[in-house]
């Protein structure tokens, strides 16, 4: 069963802000309009002629489709629309969506440390993202769920990163398949000239994880888009360890554990914002997917001793078992208000098996001409980190005491 494109959306073509029509593989012409008829056929983006290998992407505990609107085999009234070219683009022009996630605000700042004229792509919230217009960014306000506001972000914007992914409190579907085919769409429109997205190593051997399965898809349906694109795989960030682990060491708190020897090759968003850059200036990489890996894996428990190690202080382990992750998603698949925390535990699920998420990183490195030692180890990483808390702590301390004898 494939997963269908949303509706409300447009196909690969020209856009014009109030109708556009483009034709299909199946000469069926397809347009971005609100009054879509609901009873004409289910489209997969990977089922078109030109995909040589047949292969549907798939979901075995549960299938998400999206409806296609299509009218009759061409009989549109409403010409298509050329879209003549228009004022060249400088290749510093970049959007960056999800920019105020952990590796988002790094790419952000990469960019503009390297001179680019960096616009965010922010979704409307109650707290502005102020830091990074403090850093030199143009905020713009849209948001990938509601396709009408895609469009006017992507004026005068030469290349696209995508950092983003959906909250935990949302249905994964909303912003990592639907959200995405809007964003990819609309760029292949309005004439985008390249597009960087972030997907997750492994994705295509898990079509039963959900966000995995997606991002594979997503995958597909960039490459048959016909965008000139960059798709980077990733392993793990270093900075998500310190909210799952050093913090609650230092604060004498549960950590929380499995008793599965995942290895994971942690990386560090500075480096992966660093290689993306040099990836996006080499056209050796156009049409590449390359997979961004640390210098080594590592399972849970090792990085739990190495923070006791840094730390100065044993850790409060708590392990769940694999077998209680997957209990608790099946029966969280019972209930419709659970299937979401079902899927996002089938990831979890995958994160704490017998897998290594790592690969070589050799001709990876060749092809941009980096040097291995500037990429940062987990245990510099960490050890960086320690040191400069407990100076913090260290500090807070002593004046506590200067205060206390004043006192």
């Amino acid at each position: 069963m494939a997963l269908r494109l949303p509706t409300h959306l447009l196909t690969p073509g020209k856009l014009h802000p109030h109708h556009v029509t483009t034709t299909s593989p199946n000469n069926a012409a397809f347009s971005w309009r609100h009054s879509l008829s609901p009873t004409l056929p289910l489209l997969s983006p990977l089922s078109s002629s030109s995909n040589s290998t047949g292969k549907f992407c798939t979901q075995q505990q549960q299938v998400v489709r999206f409806k296609c609107s299509a009218s009759a085999g061409g009989t549109s009234t409403t010409q298509s629309l050329n879209v003549g070219p228009g004022t060249p683009l400088r290749p510093t022009s970049i959007l960056v969506v999800g920019a105020t996630g952990t590796l988002g605000r790094q790419i952000v700042r990469r960019a503009l440390d390297e001179g680019y004229d960096v616009r965010c792509l922010v979704r409307p919230r109650p707290a502005p993202a102020d830091f990074l217009r403090d850093w030199g960014a143009t905020v713009v306000n849209a948001d990938l769920s509601k396709p009408e506001t895609i469009p006017a972000t992507l004026v005068g914007i030469h290349t696209i990163i995508d950092c983003a992914t959906g909250r935990p409190e949302e249905p994964i579907k909303t912003v990592d398949w639907e959200g995405k085919v809007a964003l990819i769409q609309c760029a292949k429109a309005m004439g985008i000239q390249k597009y960087v997205f972030y997907s997750i190593h492994n994705c295509d051997k898990h079509p039963e994880v959900p966000l995995m399965e997606i991002k594979y898809c997503t995958e597909k349906f960039l490459k048959d888009s016909g965008l000139n694109h960059i798709v980077i795989r990733l392993c793990g960030f270093m900075q998500g360890l310190i909210g799952q682990y050093a913090v609650p060491i230092l604060e004498d708190k549960s950590v929380w554990g499995t008793d599965a020897p995942t290895r994971i090759a942690y990386m560090d968003t500075q480096d992966i914002a660093r290689l993306t850059f040099i990836a996006l200036r080499n056209e050796k990489v156009n049409g590449k997917l390359l997979t961004f890996a640390g210098p080594r894996a590592w399972t849970t428990q090792e990085v739990i001793t190495l923070c006791e190690r840094l730390a100065g202080q044993d850790a409060n382990v708590t392990t769940v078992p694999v077998s209680v992750l997957r209990l608790t998603r099946q029966l969280t698949r019972f209930f419709q208000w659970t299937n979401d925390v079902a899927d996002r535990l089938a990831f979890a699920e995958v994160l704490t098996s017998d897998t290594v998420f790592s690969v070589p990183m050799t001709e990876t490195y060749n092809l941009l001409g980096v040097d291995s030692k500037d990429i940062a180890s987990l245990e510099k990483y960490l050890q960086d980190y320690f040191t400069n808390i407990l100076k913090k702590l260290k500090d807070l301390k002593a004046q506590s005491k200067q205060s206390d004898f004043y006192i």
